[in-house]
């Protein structure tokens, strides 16, 4: 079955970016899924692509085999409009170094996610040329104020980018620069803000907390800067005003979590 790659402004002869992939196999009636954050290597033919973390997987039993068929035509057309390109090869689970040590380091930051609202459609609407003009614009942006507000860029997804911060503060600072400063672009985020612990090993990183960042973001609405409770706890003696936004279930997170959106 054939691979997608999500390229996003990246191009087939570009090397040594940070995107997304989804991969889809049947097996009779039953449609198997992986998607995750991979690194992509070499150009053309000889990219080699690596999910720099293990894929997040799922099994979809559609009880016979034509059922299974149309899921699959119709997942991969979908993700066709959304900028996927067939890949050729295999995914393979990025080494890390032999020599890397049994334990793995535990951090604990504020992670903060940011996503395009609509970033498909204006693309489309723009065109590769200048989407890609826009992308530049919006990655420098995004950069200079992860750089004054000392926040470190963990990966890029395509048209998302997600960070650390040390202090909670500076990442809700960072969080509403980055969506003033963007509105210039023509652009509306959509940004998510978590405080939890994690795994490092060298370069790479791991953990919920990642995964409840995300999460946290793909509940804000456009234009909106949503926090979960362990920020908000963090902050109550803050001047930085919050709104309740209720409990909310993320999706494929444990527990049902409050939300607070930024109100300043």
């Amino acid at each position: 079955m054939p691979k997608f790659l999500r390229i996003g402004v990246h191009q087939s002869n570009v090397s040594g970016y940070t995107s997304k992939a989804w991969w889809v196999r049947r097996v009779g009636s039953t449609v198997f899924l992986k998607w995750g954050a991979v690194e992509v290597h070499g150009v053309g033919d000889g990219r080699k692509v690596y999910w720099t973390v293990p894929p997040r997987e799922k099994a979809v039993r559609c009880g016979s085999v034509q059922p299974a068929k149309d899921y699959v035509k119709n997942a991969i057309a979908r993700r066709r409009s959304h900028r996927y390109e067939p890949l050729a090869g295999k995914i393979t689970i990025k080494r890390r170094p032999a020599n890397r040590g049994a334990e793995l380091e535990q951090a604990l930051a504020t992670i903060l996610f940011v996503d395009i609202v609509r970033s498909t459609e204006k693309a489309a609407r723009l065109g590769d040329s200048r989407w890609t003009q826009v992308m530049n614009h919006y990655y420098a942006t995004v950069r200079r104020e992860l750089k004054t507000l000392r926040g470190k860029e963990v990966v890029t997804t395509g048209d998302g980018l997600l960070a650390t911060f040390e202090a909670p503060a500076a990442a809700v600072r960072c969080a509403t620069a980055i969506r003033e400063a963007v509105r210039t672009l023509g652009l509306e985020l959509r940004v998510g803000l978590h405080v939890g612990e994690y795994k490092v090993s060298g370069p790479d990183v791991f953990g919920l907390a990642f995964h409840i960042g995300a999460r946290v973001a793909a509940k804000a609405r456009p234009g909106e800067v949503l926090v979960s409770s362990s920020v908000r706890d963090l902050m109550q003696q803050s001047e930085i005003l919050f709104k309740d936004r209720g409990v909310h279930q993320l999706k494929g997170v444990p527990k049902r979590w409050r939300l607070y959106r930024v109100d300043r």
